[in-house]
């Protein structure tokens, strides 16, 4: 889904809102709320998303991926989101969510495709497949994590497991 071609620019809109949240885990509202406040570099000299949850307040702090950070950048220089103040184009939740069972047509994707997902999508491939331990990523989905760890030591210790990961890679292909 993240690379087709899609027929009309509301598919395309609605698509980088969601594939945006796959890469950041972000709820929909923390998404749209964003703005160039909250991003800035975080101790690793990365970007990082620095915001809190408007549903509870909890601070949250996330890695600025590559591909989300490419999302950012696509919507830079349009008019309609630089007026709104956004990092990225509003879509209504409703209208995504609608948007969605479009795509998963178009994609030939049988699965029930919904904003929320995204979250999942995040805790699943992005930080276990790259190494984050499961007690962290389940203490973060349960929104737990700000009660046991303040919030830098939970960027470090994501960035630290991310790193890690990342090297161990390098060296397994570098013996190839």
């Amino acid at each position: 889904m993240e690379t087709t071609l899609l027929p009309k620019n509301k598919l395309n809109r609605a698509r980088d809102l969601f594939i945006f949240s796959c890469y950041t885990g972000l709820s929909y509202i923390d998404l749209i709320n964003l703005t160039l406040a909250n991003i800035c570099i975080g101790i690793d000299g990365e970007h990082w998303i620095k915001t809190a949850r408007q549903k509870t307040e909890i601070p949250v702090n996330v890695p600025l991926l590559p591909q989300a950070f490419k999302l950012i950048e696509k919507y830079r220089d349009d008019p309609v989101v630089s007026n709104q103040r956004r990092l990225l184009p509003y879509v209504s939740n409703q209208k995504v969510n609608a948007y969605l069972k479009e795509m998963a047509i178009i994609c030939k994707i049988e699965k029930y495709l919904n904003f929320h997902l995204a979250r999942h999508t995040f805790s699943t491939t992005v930080t276990l497949a790259n190494g984050v331990p499961l007690e962290t990523v389940s203490r973060e989905a349960s929104k737990m994590i700000q009660q046991v760890m303040k919030p830098e030591e939970t960027d470090n210790y994501i960035n630290h497991e991310l790193l890690k990961k990342k090297r161990k890679r390098k060296r397994h292909y570098h013996h190839l």
